[in-house]
């Protein structure tokens, strides 16, 4: 046995989340191989992604969800990038670099280890597999083509649109021919969308008195698609901006995630005059796509037509204010935290 740093969860949280709702401690029992006759796998966690959908995790379930709430102190799990030390499976061996669900520690014992993922280029940096080859990718690519049923010269809208998933959303809009704007909440996020990101234009919609008269100023003829990250106000100001039979794809609600009370959204109405389409998706539906998305995004990678920006921290003890960070804004790109280094 050996030692293990930990990030665990202390308690249920409630409202905004803190640093010490989460706890780093070493656990002195740490595997150094797989138990004998088992299908597990051991692996050594080089990257972990910081994603917004964790935040419900944190929170004690009063219903069901798609993805089942962390337990009070134990570890933290989430989408990382790892390397197999061990292996009981036939699919794995030691040497192996894959992707998928692992602990928020040094090294993970993984039970059930089909679902990860063996990672098939490395041509392109490992931490890609916790966003643009990953998770956020597959979430961006499916929502965008297979939700929002894009045509080329459709208007299209983007918020939380220099994150993980909105900064690919909108260069997936861009390769189709669509004219793409998004939203972020500082100056230098709003450079990288129009300088980085290709988008035809951004806003700081901290900036914005009136988020109705800004979407009107950027779409005078109304949005096709909208994709949606944030819910609330902003929700509400893109229906009053919607075009007739747009499609609005619900990814994610991020300004409602630290409520206790929730915002309510008072322009539904506008889905039955302008015939909307809104439909909410989680990435796990789409797993079926993996192959034939990774083989499209690694070529546009290589050929320049697609560019990531991440946000990357070093040492698992910085983990905890990564996760915070995100509903702060405090990152630019994709959160990530290296744990080691292959």
């Amino acid at each position: 046995m050996g030692w293990n740093k930990q990030v665990l969860l202390r308690d249920y949280v409630t409202g905004f989340p803190k640093e010490d709702d989460m706890v780093l401690t070493t656990s002195s029992t740490a595997p150094e191989k797989v138990p004998e006759g088992s299908n597990a796998v051991l692996v050594k966690n080089l990257y972990l992604s910081c994603d917004p959908y964790m935040r419900g995790r944190m929170s004690k379930p009063l219903h069901k969800s798609y993805t089942d709430a962390f337990t009070p102190g134990s570890v933290i799990t989430g989408y990382g990038v790892c390397k197999v030390v061990d292996s009981g499976h036939p699919n794995f061996k030691a040497g192996d670099l894959v992707w998928g669900m692992i602990g928020w520690e040094e090294f993970s014992l993984i039970s059930m280890p089909e679902a990860l993922i063996k990672i098939k280029y490395t041509d392109v940096p490992l931490s890609y597999y916790t966003g643009i080859l990953g998770m956020p990718g597959l979430t961006a690519y499916a929502g965008f083509h297979e939700i929002c049923s894009p045509k080329k010269g459709e208007t299209v809208y983007v918020s939380a649109a220099s994150g993980a998933v909105g900064q690919l959303v909108g260069q997936f809009a861009k390769l189709m021919g669509c004219y793409v704007v998004g939203s972020a909440g500082t100056k230098e996020k709003v450079d990288l969308l129009k300088n980085k990101f290709g988008f035809d234009d951004a806003f700081n919609y901290k900036e914005e008195p009136d988020l109705t008269a800004a979407l009107k100023r950027c779409f005078p003829n109304g949005i096709d698609i909208y994709f949606e990250n944030v819910g609330g106000a902003m929700l509400d100001a893109v229906l009053l901006n919607m075009r007739d039979h747009g499609r609005i794809a619900v990814c994610g609600l991020i300004s409602q995630y630290n409520l206790t009370k929730q915002d309510s959204v008072h322009n539904l109405f506008c889905l039955i005059t302008k015939r909307i389409r809104m439909q909410g998706f989680i990435e796990p539906d789409f797993k079926h796509l993996y192959p034939q998305f990774l083989e499209l995004v690694i070529q546009y990678i290589r050929d320049g037509k697609l560019v990531y920006v991440e946000d990357v921290v070093e040492g698992i003890e910085k983990a905890p204010s990564a996760l915070i960070g995100l509903f702060s804004g405090r990152n630019v790109g994709k959160q990530v935290v290296l744990v080691a280094r292959e």
